[in-house]
């Protein structure tokens, strides 16, 4: 894969570089923000590694930046912030990932892997299914008028159904698309935040938009 890595401890960038490099990978690398945002634009990368904090620039603006621009390349988020609200800010922001330094490398390289899998899809600005409309970029849901507000995990689950609206999803496949490549809970966590996107984005409105097929999985549908 072709990763844009933008690290401003040299020493770090240049370990995961040559990690990178010797796995048989192409590693851009820049070492302060405003660099990490003009590389990042050219949208040439298969995927981003980004540090949050930078010279010039943060890494949570860069990641809003290319969001709002339409740049749609899977991140990273490589930093030594571990705090849930750090973390939470990133996933708001548009963050595909999160990894706390300091971290193992043959995990880099897992959720790198992942990230690759589920980058194929073009990612349209606003997504719609009947009167529900998610905005990827913003992080906002509406039913109607109405904004609905989601937790980070919520909107990543409805993101994937409405991706994939009319199709059946199984509860793995979200599991693959929302959760971090090594989750190893329980798979009916998804039947838990589905139930918690019903009673917010259908209960208060009468709708029922997410279908259940028993022992198959889920379908968004438009409300009938």
């Amino acid at each position: 894969m072709r990763v844009l890595l933008v690290e401003d401890e040299v020493p770090l960038a240049e370990m995961v570089r040559r990690g990178l490099a010797a796995e048989g990978h192409s590693v851009e690398v820049v070492h302060d923000g405003i660099s990490g945002l003009a590389a990042a634009s050219t949208g040439q990368h298969d995927v981003v590694v980004l540090d949050i904090m930078l010279p010039g620039l943060s890494g949570y603006r860069i990641l809003q930046r290319l969001r709002a621009a339409e740049v749609w390349t899977p991140v990273l988020m490589l930093t030594a912030k571990d705090g849930e609200y750090d973390e939470a800010d990133a996933f708001d922001l548009g963050a595909d990932d999160y990894l706390v330094k300091p971290f193992s490398f043959v995990v880099l390289l897992a959720r790198l892997r992942a990230l690759l899998r589920r980058a194929g899809e073009a990612r349209p600005t606003v997504l719609t299914v009947g009167d529900l409309k998610l905005d990827p970029a913003r992080h906002r849901v509406h039913r109607g008028d109405v904004e609905i507000t989601l937790t980070p995990r919520e909107f990543g689950v409805l993101e994937h159904l409405m991706r994939h609206a009319g199709e059946v999803v199984t509860k793995t496949d979200i599991l693959r698309a929302v959760w971090d490549a090594h989750y190893e809970g329980e798979v009916n966590v998804v039947e838990v935040y589905v139930g918690y996107l019903r009673r917010k984005i259908d209960a208060p409105f009468g709708t029922r938009s997410i279908e259940t097929l028993r022992g198959v999985g889920y379908r968004m549908a438009e409300p009938g």
